[in-house]
């Protein structure tokens, strides 16, 4: 414990140490998000196709998607709660394992073609987008109030790089399983369960020390100065907690019902697997890729303009893929693409409210319980989005999705959040 708070003390004394830290953090921080960004990615793809191929209906091809986002809602509450208590390195490592294990899982179900295991392993591999997702918030604890959007798109960025790998080996993954035996489409999950658990390894080895832990005793210090936050900012700082969430809520669930049903939609119209997996690996790295500029740019012209253009970009990816002809990949391409950079802009601005908007007594928890919120609109939509395809079409869920992220302007215009 002594030699704890003399390491905290160390940095409370040294601003140089902190920035140093905050930059090595960045570094671990996106080096473990290649890994979960492939996990994520590569289980995205064909787990809709998974569940069509082993149920043998289109109804429930949502389902998977549906299952693990309520298993990253409930993931996302306990990781909250662990790095809140015992700092970003516990939280994160736990969280990246128990997903590595539902991606285990799912191939085990797949082998033996169990689909009782199967929806239980999706629930569990939640936990591994939940935490990927809760990654993005362990670069901003160091960071500055004119930093926190660019601490995050940093390390959204190199999600990018796995994001877009992982959908591209689903076929070479494919072979490989086939040739061990095992179902062609669980090959994607072997690829999930070894990235998630490589992401845990990394957070857990290399995140000393904790950037959480030392904020939260530097915060403390100030505290014991006598410094204290007026309650008017408090009052603002649950406004724009309210606000923050909403937005990523509302990006969530247009995002995820649309980019769910997109594979089975190709399908139907004679794509095969290599071409789904280019479209889902641009969408995906659509979401990440823009995400240093995107930063910059929240930043720079503050949260409510980012979060107005993320409702008009995600509208417009809505019509596209409403009236796109189901055989242009072209077409096909630029929806997605702009789905993945709506979602981006929505993530980024929302992100930096929440952490503009919490102290370090109550930010991880605060964080998580978001999180929840967010992975609860990612299940709702995940699980509808199979319904209504099948009910009507592929165009009436897109032109739904579209027209609900309009939601969002009047949201931040009405709660007055201004620019920083």
């Amino acid at each position: 414990m002594s030699h704890e708070i003399d390491l905290a003390q160390s940095y409370i004394d040294s601003p140089e140490k902190q920035k140093r830290l905050y930059k090595r953090t960045l570094i671990i921080v996106s080096i473990s998000q290649i890994f979960g960004g492939a996990g994520l990615a590569a289980g995205i793809t064909v787990g809709a196709l998974l569940a069509q191929e082993m149920m043998g209906t289109d109804a429930f091809a949502g389902l998977p998607a549906a299952l693990f986002t309520l298993g990253s809602a409930l993931a996302a509450f306990f990781v909250g709660r662990l790095s809140q208590r015992y700092g970003r390195r516990i939280g994160l490592t736990t969280g990246f394992l128990v997903g590595g294990l539902g991606a285990i899982g799912v191939v085990i179900a797949a082998i033996i073609s169990n689909i009782f295991l199967l929806f239980i392993s999706l629930f569990v591999y939640g936990a591994g987008t939940a935490t990927n997702l809760q990654t993005r918030y362990a670069g901003t604890d160091l960071a500055h109030k004119n930093q926190r959007a660019t601490a995050v798109s940093i390390a959204m960025v190199f999600t990018t790089f796995g994001a877009f790998a992982g959908p591209n080996l689903v076929d070479v993954m494919g072979d490989f399983a086939v040739s061990i035996n095992i179902p062609a489409l669980a090959g994607a999950f072997i690829l999930s369960g070894t990235a998630f658990l490589i992401a845990g390894l990394i957070i857990f080895l290399l995140l000393r020390p904790d950037p959480f832990l030392i904020v939260k005793r530097m915060n403390g210090y100030h505290q014991q100065q006598g410094r204290s936050i007026e309650e008017e900012e408090q009052v603002q700082n649950k406004r724009g907690i309210t606000v923050g969430a909403i937005i990523m809520v509302l990006s969530q669930m247009v995002m995820l019902a649309i980019m769910t049903m997109t594979p089975v939609h190709m399908e139907h119209h004679g794509h095969g697997l290599s071409a789904i997996g280019l479209v889902i690996g641009v969408h995906i790295g659509s979401m990440y890729l823009p995400s240093l500029i995107t930063g910059v740019l929240v930043d720079k012209f503050g949260r409510t303009i980012m979060a107005i253009a993320s409702g008009i970009i995600l509208l417009l990816s809505g019509i596209i893929a409403a009236f796109a002809p189901g055989e242009s990949m072209i077409y096909l391409v630029i929806a997605l693409s702009l789905l993945g950079i709506g979602w981006n802009f929505g993530l980024i601005s929302g992100t930096a409210l929440i952490v503009d908007s919490t102290e370090s007594s109550t930010r991880a928890k605060t964080q998580g319980t978001v999180d929840v919120f967010i992975a609860l609109a990612g299940a709702s939509g995940g699980a509808l989005s199979g319904m209504v395809v099948a009910g009507s079409s592929y165009t009436v869920l897109s032109l739904a999705g579209g027209f609900l992220s309009l939601i969002l302007i009047p949201v931040v215009l009405w709660t007055g959040i201004r620019k920083r």
